[in-house]
């Protein structure tokens, strides 16, 4: 699944740099979507990928200030490219017309992929730091996807309506 990182070898820098990029391709990701959508009425998918862009920068400020605590100005040593489909959506994941329902449906796709790269990844690392690390960010994945559940499930009908074309 992850052919350009050698797990085994990883170091707790490293596997921070690896989880701050993760983070930082999904709130990418999600900005892209929140201005392609465009704002149209409260609550609508592009508010969903607002918040979890909102959040997914969260995360990124989160790590990187462990990282700097740990290692200060070290020099990154992963590159983005060896990540593929971690936890961002596809790029053509979105429709113009799609309903805060569908938006989040594919936000908790998302979650759980990120979820089954850390479970994954966890079976090749040695390092006990990188594990424990893997470990955390594995069960956040885990809490994001019942926290996202939870929130589908008390969408209004409302919310399942996509838009319609307005021509």
């Amino acid at each position: 699944m992850f052919p350009k990182i050698d797990f085994s070898q990883l170091n707790l820098m490293d596997a921070l740099d690896i989880a701050i990029l993760v983070e930082i391709d999904a709130y990418e990701r999600y900005t892209l979507f929140t201005n392609q959508l465009g704002h149209r009425y409260p609550d609508d998918a592009s508010d969903v990928f607002r918040k979890m862009a909102e959040s997914e920068k969260k995360h990124v400020d989160e790590l990187s200030q462990q990282r700097n605590t740990l290692f200060g100005d070290a020099p990154v040593m992963v590159n983005k490219d060896s990540l593929f489909d971690v936890e961002a959506p596809e790029i053509s994941s979105i429709r113009w017309n799609m309903s805060p329902y569908k938006a989040f449906q594919l936000v908790l796709s998302s979650e759980e992929k990120a979820f089954a790269f850390y479970d994954e990844a966890l079976s090749y690392v040695k390092d006990a730091e990188v594990q424990t690390l893997f470990s955390e960010l594995r069960d956040e994945e885990t809490e994001h996807v019942r926290m996202i559940t939870k929130f589908i499930s008390g969408l209004p009908p409302e919310a399942h309506i996509d838009l319609e074309d307005e021509d």
